[in-house]
């Protein structure tokens, strides 16, 4: 089938959606979109549109369409179903049920969950073999890898179906074999911050020298080779050895440090609030994030050039 006469629909239009939506419409499909907010659904062609000239794509959204309910989208054509509501699992439980119920047969249903396994999402209902994780990272729309997370019931063809669909988006799949709380990059990601953290915490470097620290030695070698490949380049004994000495100081904490908690509890939340770590103001952070955006577009032109994305 053409890509143009593909169909996916969206639950949900906020910052994730929008990437999401921005994917399939810059890959020539249709794009069906559920959102409760009127003012989310009005605002759609504008962020997708912003979202599309960030991927270098034409900002065409003609093929974008807004709903308010489930009821509402031609479930006849539609090929694939991805949830981005937010983290609430009775919400996701009777989204699924539903989902279950108006699509056809066959039709794959993945949730962009980052905490809730998919198994625990579609406990109880009888298409579990269709459903499955398509975790993406924000913004959706240019970070180029994204997870396809099975549980025990997902057919293992569906799944790597899938995954043929979003390479053929220019996206890089991992097949995440087991239904594992956190999948594979908030696994990774969770164990940096909890360190990154208590570092903080216990005085050891100001968060400025920890982004330092983390862009300009490790980080800045990963964007070039993973850290399995990278420890390949300087030798697995070397590693062993550090382990040993480092592994047994590091934080095995099973929350987050009061640097973090006390934070949240100020109100002080990064963008959202204008202050986190550091204080934000409009002009700064529409300064931070054409910054971000831009070098998140440098390292994509890198993983073109070496063909690990098309």
């Amino acid at each position: 089938m053409p890509q143009s006469e593909r169909h996916a629909l969206v639950l949900g239009g906020g910052t994730m959606g929008v990437g999401i939506i921005a994917m399939f419409l810059g890959g020539g499909w249709k794009v069906d979109v559920v959102s409760r907010s009127a003012s989310t659904r009005d605002g759609l062609p504008a962020a997708t549109s912003r979202a599309l000239k960030a991927m270098g794509k034409p900002d065409d959204v003609s093929g974008l369409a807004a709903y308010a309910t489930l009821e509402e989208p031609p479930w006849s054509k539609i090929d694939i179903v991805v949830e981005t509501v937010t983290e609430d699992l009775a919400l996701k439980r009777q989204i699924f049920a539903d989902l279950e119920r108006l699509s056809r047969p066959g039709v794959p249903l993945t949730s962009n969950s980052s905490s809730f396994p998919i198994s625990e999402i579609g406990k109880g209902l009888a298409s579990q073999d269709r459903m499955m994780g398509l975790h993406f990272f924000m913004p959706a729309h240019l970070i180029p890898l994204v997870e396809v997370v099975r549980s025990v019931h997902t057919d293992v063809a569906l799944a790597e179906k899938v995954g043929a669909i979003m390479s053929a988006l220019g996206k890089r799949p991992v097949q995440v074999k087991k239904d594992v709380i956190g999948f594979l990059g908030n696994r990774i990601q969770g164990a940096l911050m909890r360190e990154a953290l208590w570092l903080i915490e216990e005085g050891v470097a100001s968060p400025e020298d920890i982004d330092a620290t983390v862009r300009l030695s490790f980080g800045f070698r990963y964007a070039a080779a993973g850290p399995i490949t990278q420890k390949e380049h300087s030798g697995w004994d070397t590693t062993c050895a550090v382990a040993k000495i480092i592994w047994p100081d590091l934080s095995n904490a099973d929350g987050p440090p009061p640097v973090l908690q006390r934070n949240v509890d100020q109100g002080r939340i990064g963008f959202k609030t204008k202050g986190g770590f550091f204080d934000w103001d409009e002009a700064s952070m529409a300064k931070e994030r054409a910054r971000y955006e831009r070098a998140l577009s440098k390292c994509l032109e890198i993983f073109r050039e070496e063909g690990i994305l098309s």
